[in-house]
């Protein structure tokens, strides 16, 4: 079974950074795009940001220049750097992964989410 695990939440100050970091295990072939969700409690889940498996990357506009996703491939895994944080980030983020099982299947999994609030 193919599984995505995120950890790196937790507390942060205003203007400070987390790190939060995705491996993706299992039956894996390969893994190609992978994205950074969030969902504040009592709002939609949305999306952060994607990263192809050849590094090209894609933010949305409210985060674009705070938030920076980059991975590694040998070990399957996505990050996401998020600096000068503002209480309203406090969310949970999920990743996903686009994930080839063989060479002709790919399906998309998702994690169970990491939880970080930033305090002011």
């Amino acid at each position: 079974q193919v599984q995505l695990v995120e950890s790196g939440g937790g507390l942060a100050q205003n203007g400070g950074s987390l790190r939060l970091a995705c491996t993706a295990s299992g039956d894996i072939f390969r893994v190609n795009d992978m994205s950074w969700y969030r969902q504040a409690p009592g709002h939609r889940r949305m999306l952060v940001d994607s990263i192809t498996r050849t590094g090209i990357q894609s933010y949305e506009d409210p985060v674009k220049g705070r938030f920076t996703i980059s991975r590694n491939n040998a070990m399957n895994m996505v990050y996401l750097q998020m600096n000068s944080l503002k209480p309203e980030d406090t969310a949970v983020c999920y990743c996903t992964g686009d994930v080839q099982t063989g060479p002709n299947q790919e399906i998309e999994y998702w994690g169970r989410g990491t939880q970080f609030t930033v305090s002011s």
